[in-house]
């Protein structure tokens, strides 16, 4: 309750949420720009590159659920972020022991999510808004960061000062701000082990699982020429955002339907590249939907609710990376859609969302 009441204080002395969505969001890009910038220009080709793929990925999903829990406890978010961006920074010159280098990235990458997400959520009651601005640069940031770190088309020291810009950026919202970032309530699991909220977080974190496959799986014949790869970026980016934004007008249901039913029946027509492009916008706006649901299940563990999330976007990794022979064809995405829509709808209904 103090901590409630710290947070509700704060926020009647100027406290402006813009500006902390606005710091975050920036180091987000820049983030996930440079763990693929070290992937793919410093680690690619070396003769751990499998596991160091896997290392990388189970290090910055599957760890965000412990540290999670320990930011919950901490209360100091921003510096979990800070923190963050300065490890990944530190993985740049450890490249030389690729294994270290991908677990610290790992690691910092998790770290910095963790932080920015809880902070987020911190200020997100009853809007999701915030939290879809938040998520979306991250998929610009690893797109481009690839392409760069193939081509080697940019030195290694101005992606490590854009990276301690971006721990400078975090820490000075902070303190521009008076420090008085709402605070997180006491961590505790109580009241979550009931047969309701075990089905409803069960429900979200396959919603996630989903998401995560198709999204590494889906293919459009059509995505390597022209513009039309940036176009998907551009779409997975906006369709999180739009995700925010139509939940705090339409509600979570109401948006969930439009979305994931109108994507199921675009997945139908892949070589359409505005259909293509159109479905994987929709698909993507369950992404802080999923992540604001979680967090109300959880009101006094939302790290570690965020991170039971991102657990499962490696696990929907997993069946890519171990190349299972499961469809791809247009309608098992189209079937994806419609699991994911109704495990939304259970979860949702189970936890009276």
């Amino acid at each position: 309750m103090a901590n409630s009441s710290k947070g509700a204080e704060a926020m009647t002395r100027g406290y402006k949420p813009w500006l902390m969505v606005f710091s975050y969001s920036t180091a987000h890009f820049i983030v996930d720009f440079a763990c693929a910038f070290l992937m793919f220009g410093s680690i690619a080709g070396m003769p751990d590159w499998y596991v160091c793929v896997l290392l990388y990925n189970f290090s910055a999903f599957a760890m965000q659920m412990p540290l999670g829990a320990l930011a919950d406890a901490f209360n100091r978010n921003f510096l979990f972020a800070v923190v963050g961006c300065l490890l990944v920074a530190a993985a740049f010159g450890l490249s030389h022991l690729p294994i270290v280098a991908v677990i610290v990235a790992g690691i910092g990458n998790a770290m910095f999510h963790i932080g920015g997400g809880v902070d987020v959520l911190n200020i997100s009651e009853e809007k999701s808004s915030a939290l879809g601005i938040f998520v979306s640069p991250g998929a610009f940031g690893i797109y481009l960061g690839t392409i760069l770190g193939k081509a080697c088309s940019l030195h290694i020291l101005f992606v490590l000062l854009a990276l301690f810009s971006a721990a400078v950026l975090i820490f000075f919202s902070h303190r521009e701000q008076g420090g008085e970032y709402p605070l997180n309530a006491e961590f505790s699991l109580k009241g979550t082990t009931s047969c309701r909220i075990r089905v409803t977080a069960a429900c979200l974190f396959l919603v996630v699982c989903l998401r995560s496959y198709v999204g590494l799986t889906l293919y459009f014949p059509w995505k390597s020429t022209g513009f039309w790869g940036i176009a998907l970026v551009s779409a997975v980016v906006f369709g999180k955002i739009a995700g925010g934004f139509a939940t705090d007008r339409l509600g979570l249901l109401q948006t969930s339907v439009v979305s994931l039913g109108a994507a199921a029946i675009l997945f139908l027509f892949p070589n359409i590249p505005m259909a293509g492009i159109s479905s994987l916008l929709l698909f993507n706006m369950t992404m802080p939907i999923t992540l604001w649901a979680m967090s109300k299940i959880f009101p006094s563990a939302k790290g570690f609710s965020f991170g039971l999330l991102t657990f499962g976007l490696f696990i929907g990794y997993v069946p890519k990376y171990l190349g299972l022979g499961i469809p791809t064809v247009p309608w098992f995405f189209a079937l994806m859609a419609v699991a994911s829509l109704a495990l939304l709808y259970v979860g949702m209904r189970k936890a009276r969302l």
